[in-house]
């Protein structure tokens, strides 16, 4: 069995979630490899309707394993929360479903509090964190300056660790931002309520994946966010603070020596953002909110209301192009039904010239979108299961896409349930 990506193609939010939940039927693996509790993936199955920012999304299915790797940012409090809130619906959680790379760096509590202090510090020049702590926390990775999952197994250790952690840091909370600091009472505290339980979970998650892959298992490896959040390649610096292209899957996972055979690559069937940054296909008043509400575009894990766009082929083609997708998921497309005209961005204009390159960062707020509008079907499209039997105007909307960004579209979701997928040999003209 081949190895898969599963990844984000825009902005985030495209429905991952809801892409992995389905697939994992065929993979024995599921690894979240990046990222952290800053954004979330909406999962509906028979189980009901869940919203997870960092399990993996192929918990729900028996038999698979699911991996958080060493690229995650690992909140040990809002992952217990998250835990109990699955196991309280009946999903089973044990050392054999699911497993944390003892490399994997802990966010700390006051990664949250310096995410937060920063945000108002910024003022009306934020970036629009969800103030999860994600990127102090890759920060002092980066110095050098967390522990590892893995470290807990020696409690004096890693109390000396956070000690000196605990010193270093309250230089710049109560010199910089005039906070108050964090004392080794509340770490303490803070590692008997959430450390301790996360230990029967906690192992070398590179070992195991290395000896799955001898046995011939098959490994799907989960992204958060999308390609314009990446932070070598997004819209910098309105990205996240990690690498959400699939190249990064071996060395987030704990498996640099992985292969990845296939990415599918997922992509919205109009546009969505959550946070600040250009947003070139963006819509406004009545028709944005028409958009929204259809599509009940709203954070998962803030539930803020997401800004809202026509689909983005100039951006799509790009997103495709970085993470070197082998073939694209189109979903919500049962969203634009309500619509006579579909708004698509087939070009952008950037200083009276025409363009259909991705612009640098910086160029971005200096671009327009280029809208065509494509006929509508009018009609409810939530039962059809077969490409043949959309409606010529949906069949088009999907042919349109896939032509433009030259890639092909296998999957094309028509609404959250998973059964709710129609599967098809796409071929690009």
């Amino acid at each position: 069995m081949q190895n898969c990506a599963v990844v984000g193609i825009n902005w985030g939010d495209e429905g991952k979630g809801r892409m992995v939940d389905l697939l994992t039927e065929k993979y024995d693996v599921v690894v979240r490899y990046q990222g952290g509790g800053n954004a979330g993936h909406t999962v509906v199955n028979e189980y009901g309707k869940f919203a997870l920012h960092l399990l993996p999304s192929g918990i729900f299915r028996k038999g698979t394993v699911n991996i958080l790797g060493n690229g995650v940012a690992l909140d040990p409090e809002n992952l217990l929360k998250e835990m109990d809130g699955i196991t309280e619906k009946g999903i089973s959680l044990t050392p054999d479903n699911l497993k944390i790379s003892d490399r994997a760096s802990l966010l700390l509590p006051w990664h949250r509090d310096l995410d937060e202090l920063e945000e108002k510090r910024l003022a009306d020049k934020k970036y629009g964190s969800t103030k999860q702590g994600i990127a102090p926390f890759y920060s002092d990775k980066y110095q050098k300056k967390t522990v590892l999952a893995g470290e807990i197994f020696n409690k004096d250790a890693f109390r000396v660790h956070l000690k000196d952690l605990l010193q270093w840091k309250n230089l710049t909370l109560e010199k910089v931002y005039g906070s108050e600091p964090y004392t080794m009472e509340m770490l303490d505290n803070w590692i008997s309520l959430y450390c301790e339980r996360l230990k029967p979970f906690i192992c070398d998650t590179g070992s195991f994946l290395k000896k799955a892959q001898d046995a011939g298992k098959s490994i799907m490896f989960e992204a958060q966010l999308g390609s314009l959040r990446d932070l070598d390649f997004g819209i910098y610096p309105y990205t996240t603070s990690s690498n959400t292209l699939a190249a990064y899957a071996p060395i987030g996972s704990g498996f640099p020596s992985a292969r990845i055979d296939d990415v599918i690559g997922v992509v919205k069937a109009y546009s969505t953002c959550v946070g600040e940054g250009p947003f070139v296909s963006e819509l406004f008043g009545d028709e944005a909110e028409a958009l929204r509400k259809a599509g009940a575009e709203y954070g998962a894990k803030t539930g803020r209301p997401r800004r809202v766009g026509a689909i983005d082929l100039v951006a799509t083609r790009y997103g495709t192009r970085v993470q070197n997708a082998t073939e694209i998921a189109l979903t919500k497309l049962d969203v634009l039904s309500y619509l006579d005209k579909i708004p698509v961005c087939t070009h952008y204009l950037v200083d009276g010239k025409m363009t259909d390159d991705f612009p640098f960062p910086t160029v971005l707020d200096r671009a327009q979108a280029v809208i065509e509008y494509l006929d509508g079907w009018k009609c409810d499209i939530s039962k059809v299961r077969t490409f043949e039997e959309l409606p010529i105007e949906a069949q088009n909307y999907v042919k349109f896409i896939e032509k433009s960004i030259s890639c092909p579209i296998t999957y094309v979701s028509v609404g959250p349930e998973r059964d709710s997928i129609i599967i098809r040999n796409g071929e690009v003209a």
